[in-house]
């Protein structure tokens, strides 16, 4: 360690030179190497220093103080060790959250698919199949009615009994036709069977 005088200081830019008598040239010093005293150095101050040499060949002063002036207290910077350790488990939990709300809605729409392919199901089970067999036996159960063409201009007009009919196409057009006709007793889609006018029609 060296101790020397400093003789000059340019406190605008920040430097000065140090005089020692064990060397043989003054040592140049810069601000950064005092700025962890409680003060700016002054022409007069005695200083304390290594030496260094920077690339371009020049020494500088390193490791500086001054004599008689105090140190500014360096402050520990406090450990990130808890804010780190509270950051990794609250990025870990909401994670975890995001990943149960995630598989939550996913297990929700594949449920809501599932249900919709077993109501589909049961409603295709349910669905009878008609075949043609059971058509033809429709067909002979519930045979079709032919309602003759109205070639007479035929009209319902609350006409209900054989009495009022002037022709069985008459009465077949009523019957088939107009409410509350009372030509067809026994239902066969043959009115007036027993008027005896209409037995040529027969």
């Amino acid at each position: 360690m060296n101790k020397g005088l400093l003789k000059a200081w340019n406190d605008e830019k920040g430097f000065g030179f140090i005089k020692s008598d064990t060397l043989a040239h003054d040592t140049f010093i810069h601000i950064s190497a005092l700025k962890h005293m409680s003060r700016k150095p002054k022409v007069g101050d005695t200083i304390y220093f290594e030496v260094a040499t920077q690339p371009d060949g020049k020494s500088k002063a390193v490791n500086c103080r001054i004599e008689g002036v105090a140190a500014l207290k360096v402050t520990p910077k406090k450990s990130n060790h808890h804010r780190v350790a509270k950051s990794n488990f609250t990025d870990s939990f909401l994670g975890k959250v995001a990943s149960i709300s995630i598989i939550a809605v996913l297990g929700f729409i594949a449920l809501n698919k599932y249900n919709h392919y077993q109501s589909s199901e049961q409603f295709n089970n349910q669905t009878p199949v008609i075949t043609n067999a059971d058509l033809a036996t429709f067909d002979e159960q519930y045979p079709k009615i032919v309602i003759p063409k109205n070639t007479h201009n035929f009209t319902c007009d609350g006409r209900q009994h054989c009495s009022q009919m002037t022709s069985r196409a008459e009465a077949v057009f009523f019957i088939n036709n107009c409410p509350n006709t009372k030509m067809d007793g026994d239902r066969d889609g043959d009115p007036c069977e027993r008027d005896t006018r209409f037995q040529n029609e027969w």
